[in-house]
C-alpha cells in the first residue's frame, strides 16, 4: 500500500511540475525567438495589413488627424467621408502592405524598448510611416486635401501603460531565461522515464512497464501544461484588451492574436503529442502486462 501511495505521489508531482514547466518554456522561447527577432515579428504581423479591424483603425486615425487641419464649414462631414473613403481605398493596395511592414519593422525596436522601458510607458505602433505613404499616394492621385494630411506620431495602443508596467518584469525574466526552460523540461521528462526504468525492479519486463507508466504520466503532464498555456493566453488577451481604448480594440486584438499565433499552435501541438504519448504508453503497458500473463 505504501509503495502504491508513493507511486501515485510521484506521478502527481511529475504532472504538476510539467504543467508549470511547459507554459513557462513556451513563453520564454516565444519571447526569445519571436518577440525579440525583428524578421519574425514583422512576418507575424504582416498579414494584418489585410485585417479589416486594422484597416478601419488606420483609416479612422489618419482621417481624424487630417480633419483637425481642415475647416470646410458646412461641408466638413462630406469632406471627412470623402477623405476617409480615399484612405480606406488605399489600405487595400500593395503599397499599404509595404508601408505597414515598414512601420512594423521600425516599431519593433520601439516595442522591445517599451517592454524594457520605464514605468508609465505604453506599448504602441506608430503609424507615421504608413501616414507618409498614404499622403504620397493620395497626392499622386490628385485627391483633394491630401496635402493637408499631417505626418505625425499616430499610435495604435497595444498594451496600456498600467498593464505594460505589470508585464515588464515578466518579459525581462522570460527574455533572460531564453530557451533553457524548454531544454530543462525535456531533460526532466527523459529523466523521469529513465529513473522509472532503473527503479522498476529486476527483469526487463518490470523495468519496461515502469518506464511506460512514467512515459504515460509525462505525456499527461505535457498535455495538461499545454492546456494551462492556452488558458494563460486567453486570460492575458482579455486583460490586455480591457485596457485598450474602445476605438482601437479591434486592431489591438488582431495584433495580439497575430503575435500569439505561434504560441497557440505550440499549445495544440504539445497537447496532441503529450496525449498521444500518454495513450500509446498506457496501451503499451497493457499489452506488456497481458503478454506477461500468457503461459
Amino acid at each position: 500500500m505504501r509503495t502504491y501511495l508513493s507511486a501515485v505521489t510521484a506521478a502527481v508531482v511529475v504532472v504538476v511540475v510539467l504543467a508549470v514547466l511547459v507554459p513557462l518554456s513556451a513563453l520564454s522561447a516565444w519571447v526569445d525567438l519571436e518577440i525579440d527577432n525583428t524578421d519574425r515579428y514583422v512576418a507575424a504581423v504582416a498579414p494584418l495589413a489585410a485585417e479589416p479591424h486594422v484597416q478601419s483603425t488606420v483609416g479612422d486615425l489618419i482621417t481624424d488627424a487630417t480633419m483637425q487641419q481642415i475647416d470646410a464649414g458646412p461641408l466638413q462631414s462630406t469632406v471627412r467621408d470623402f477623405l476617409h473613403q480615399a484612405v480606406m481605398s488605399f489600405t487595400t493596395t500593395d503599397a499599404f502592405r509595404a508601408a505597414w511592414n515598414t512601420a512594423n519593422r521600425t516599431a519593433h525596436e520601439a516595442v522591445t524598448a517599451a517592454l524594457n522601458g520605464n514605468t508609465g510607458q505604453a506599448v504602441t505602433i506608430d503609424l507615421a510611416p504608413v501616414t507618409q505613404q498614404v499622403k504620397r499616394n493620395l497626392e499622386g492621385n490628385g485627391v483633394p486635401f491630401a496635402d493637408r494630411i499631417p505626418v505625425q506620431h499616430t499610435d495604435i495602443t497595444l498594451i496600456s501603460a498600467d498593464r505594460a508596467d505589470q508585464l515588464r518584469e515578466t518579459f525581462r525574466w522570460l527574455r533572460a531565461a531564453s530557451v533553457w526552460p524548454a531544454v530543462g523540461t525535456v531533460v526532466f521528462a527523459v529523466l523521469t522515464v529513465l529513473v522509472a526504468w532503473a527503479r522498476g525492479g529486476p527483469g526487463r519486463g518490470r523495468s519496461g512497464r515502469a518506464a511506460l507508466s512514467a512515459a504515460a504520466v509525462a505525456g499527461a503532464g505535457f498535455a495538461l501544461g499545454a492546456l494551462v498555456l492556452r488558458a494563460v493566453i486567453a486570460v492575458a488577451r482579455g486583460r490586455v484588451l480591457a485596457e485598450v481604448p474602445d476605438s482601437e480594440t479591434g486592431a489591438a486584438a488582431a495584433v495580439y492574436d497575430a503575435l500569439t499565433g505561434s504560441l497557440r499552435t505550440t499549445a495544440w501541438i504539445v497537447f496532441g503529442t503529450g496525449l498521444a504519448v500518454a495513450v500509446c504508453a498506457v496501451l503499451g503497458r497493457r499489452w506488456a502486462a497481458r503478454r506477461r500473463t500468457v503461459p
